[in-house]
């Protein structure tokens, strides 16, 4: 007997010993990583704030499309935040507010008047305002491999019907039990034996908790039992208002696309585009139904499963005396009450790739996904559309089969802030980025670098210097022998500097690069923010290489800008999860090019569109809106480009084809259209003159570049390096000419 028992102890020493064990493990599981997963936030990013002023530039149509993607709900008066009423050009609303960085703007009726697509006024309970800014749209998110998203709100902030409304369908017994439920317990066990297998659960809202946070969704007796012994344990080290706090924040409500909604308070913004206190009761009876199944109960897809839920929640609600009766009655006579719009975040996932990019520079990829960090950025959505709008219609005129593909970047080119971007036809695919990554070579967008570096010497070159457009040979890789062509075949002999610009000539391109060294050349280019591989081949002054749209931009950021290279950035501010400001990006820029050499350029990049390859432009904008830019053409048309500046916008546009196929493009019959149908409609200020110092305007002959005059043959006023100016005369003297003459000269109508 005695040698019976002692197997028997030892057999129950080692499972007591093994339950301890088990026991301490468990205890110190929840207790080391409890409060870290009540604050596992993913980031949010919001675009830029609009900013609405007296005298502000915005359609009416563009302000509703705003509201309408913020998510403001119409309706005939506007009484509470989110919400807006329109009457043609005046519109009403009452504003969110929000948490900026450094400042809040708060909640607030506000009467917006527009006039001739111009703010007007500004009115806010009475008074006029001069400045005010809208919440800003969140355009993505930065998410766990899990997909998990959630807002976090502490318990004193839920509303006390929904609070109490929770309790009374998921856990009457809340605040009188140690984490399990007996009498859950014994309903749970009936419905198993009775159906022969696990279909109940009885669990209580901690053990849902504990479920969620720590264990798997699998039904088995010894997943249950750890379920119940960690919510003992749980409540044994934290109180019920943390416990339900954290269970209001945590519970799964539904899925769009990848990312999982979590917690009441996206849940909240995510169906009805209101904060979670601002809930009316149908509206939380609606997310407390959804606890039992968020997929069964999704009121997107099943709207009347949905309606049935709530009405028996609503129901409920009444029995437990959270509400009166005539208030059940009347919330089951509301609709659903679902918001206006759907998938609008995550909808602009090339933009969205950049500023991940950026944030990967400096911060981890598990920070960025559990900090709960808010990324502002310098998006614009109204840029975005228009970007979208242009893109499309253009496309679908030149290639209705959907072979061609398209990549464009915008930039507010005094601060260096990609405002919009597009990595592709479809713009809502997360797929290839060719914004980011189509790397093509660039054609005659590159050549403004060899003509900059030649008008960097003045004492050599000038934009009247003459140059020899005409056929040569150049030793190039591997013995073989590189002899550029003109695009139309032809030789066009002696063409001054700044003529062979405009029209893009490339053989007098190729020469002047050979001249000037290809050392120059690509010292030129890294000056101008090319940071990739760049072949020192003769073939680099026609654009050989490969190029994405971004290095594009990038280099003509610093041309747009006078000489000022200033680094590409999306990203403003960075803040934590409680609002504390964690990093700020500022402009930052650095001269790497001559003023007055970048003055000359502006003037040839001038004339490429009035006169040269990008004359198509004006078929788009007004013949007094004055841009600069230039087209580029690759071998066989396989690449279509576009890059040119406004006063206050950069946009470069590409067009091609995925398997670098021939298009039948050129810059100007592809990429110019697409450039110039945007920038026609959302630029809002021409290219401002201004003549620096050290710089000469005279008239000159167009043919020979000698000096002339006002009122000769073929005479045109061009600026030039102080003591750089001709010195040969025409024999033509004309007659004195002013400043006056000077502006009409590079602003008349000379389309």
């Amino acid at each position: 007997m005695t040698k019976t028992r002692r197997p028997l102890l030892k057999i129950l020493l080692t499972a007591i010993a093994a339950g301890v064990l088990c026991l301490v493990y468990l205890d110190a599981r929840i207790t080391s990583t409890f409060t870290d997963k009540m604050w596992e936030l993913p980031a949010k990013v919001y675009a830029r704030p609009l900013e609405l002023y007296t005298g502000a530039r915005l359609s009416a149509d563009d302000l509703a499309w705003e509201l309408e993607v913020l998510g403001y709900r119409k309706v005939t008066a506007a009484r509470r935040p989110g919400q807006v009423s329109r009457a043609g050009n005046r519109f009403d609303l009452y504003t969110r507010g929000f948490d900026f960085p450094g400042e809040s703007e708060p909640a607030r009726p506000l009467r917006i008047e527009l006039r001739d697509d111009r703010v007007q006024q500004l009115v806010s309970n009475g008074r006029g305002l001069d400045l005010m800014r809208l919440d800003p749209v969140q355009i993505g998110g930065i998410y766990p491999q899990h997909g998990e998203d959630r807002l976090l709100v502490r318990l004193a902030d839920v509303p006390e019907t929904l609070r109490l409304g929770l309790l009374a369908v998921e856990d009457q017994r809340f605040y009188r039990h140690w984490g399990f439920s007996i009498s859950g317990i014994a309903r749970a066990a009936f419905s198993n034996l009775r159906s022969g297998q696990v279909v109940a659960g009885g669990s209580t809202i901690t053990q849902q908790l504990v479920k969620n946070y720590y264990l798997t969704p699998e039904r088995t007796i010894v997943r249950k039992l750890t379920e119940l012994v960690m919510a003992v344990l749980l409540e044994l080290h934290y109180s019920k208002e943390q416990i339900l706090e954290s269970y209001v924040n945590e519970i799964y409500l539904g899925q769009e696309g990848p990312r999982a909604i979590h917690g009441f308070a996206l849940a909240a913004r995510h169906y009805f585009d209101t904060p979670l206190e601002q809930l009316e009761l149908h509206q939380q009876a609606l997310l407390i139904g959804m606890i039992k199944g968020p997929s069964l109960y999704n009121p997107l897809r099943n709207p009347e499963r949905a309606r049935e839920r709530r009405d028996l929640v609503l129901g409920l609600m009444a029995e437990q005396d959270v509400i009166s009766g005539e208030q059940a009655q009347a919330a089951r006579a509301q609709p659903l009450g679902l918001n206006n719009r759907r998938g609008i975040r995550d909808t602009f996932p090339a933009y969205l790739d950049l500023v991940r990019r950026q944030l990967r520079l400096e911060y981890r990829d598990e920070d960025l996904a559990t900090l709960g960090l808010s990324i502002f950025t310098s998006f614009d959505p109204l840029l975005q559309r228009q970007l979208e709008l242009s893109s499309a219609a253009v496309l679908q005129q030149l290639d209705g089969s959907g072979e061609l593909q398209t990549a464009s970047v915008v930039t507010r080119f005094d601060s260096g802030e990609v405002a919009a971007l597009i990595g592709g036809r479809k713009v809502r695919y997360a797929g290839f980025n060719r914004a980011l990554d189509a790397r093509r070579p660039a054609g005659s967008l590159l050549k403004p670098a060899v003509y900059l570096a030649a008008l960097e010497q003045p004492t050599r070159y000038t934009l009247a210097t003459p140059l020899s457009d005409t056929p040569f040979q150049v030793d190039g890789p591997g013995d073989q022998l590189w002899e550029p062509r003109n695009f139309d075949r032809q030789a066009h002999g002696e063409v001054l500097l700044h003529r062979a610009l405009s029209n893009s000539y490339n053989m007098a391109t190729a020469r002047l690069a050979m001249d000037l060294g290809l050392d120059a050349i690509v010292d030129m280019l890294r000056r101008l923010g090319l940071e990739g591989p760049i072949p020192r081949v003769p073939a680099l002054s026609l654009g050989a290489g490969a190029y994405s749209p971004m290095d594009m931009a990038a280099m003509y950021q610093s041309i747009a800008a006078g000489g000022f290279r200033m680094p590409l950035r999306s990203i403003r501010d960075i803040v934590d999860a409680r609002g504390e400001p964690l990093r700020r990006y500022p402009l930052e820029y650095d001269r790497t090019v001559s003023l007055q050499a970048m003055h000359l350029l502006h003037y040839g990049l001038r004339e490429v569109v009035r006169e040269g390859t990008g004359r198509g432009v004006y078929n788009y904008l007004g013949s007094n809106f004055d841009v600069a830019g230039k087209t580029g053409t690759t071998n066989d048309g396989r690449d279509s480009w576009f890059a040119g500046f406004s006063g206050d916008l950069l946009t470069v546009s590409w067009i091609g084809r995925d398997d670098n196929g021939a298009t039948g493009l050129t810059g100007s019959s592809g990429a110019l259209r697409v450039w110039a149908h945007f920038m026609s409609r959302a630029s809002q200020r021409p290219l401002d003159y201004r003549m620096p110092d050290q710089i000469k305007p005279v008239w000159v002959d167009g043919n020979s570049g000698a000096l002339s005059a006002d009122g000769c043959l073929g005479a045109r006023m061009m600026p030039f390096i102080a003591g750089s100016e001709p010195r040969q005369r025409s024999d033509c003297t004309g007659r004195e000419s002013t400043i006056k003459d000077w502006f009409q000269s590079l602003f008349g109508d000379k389309k």
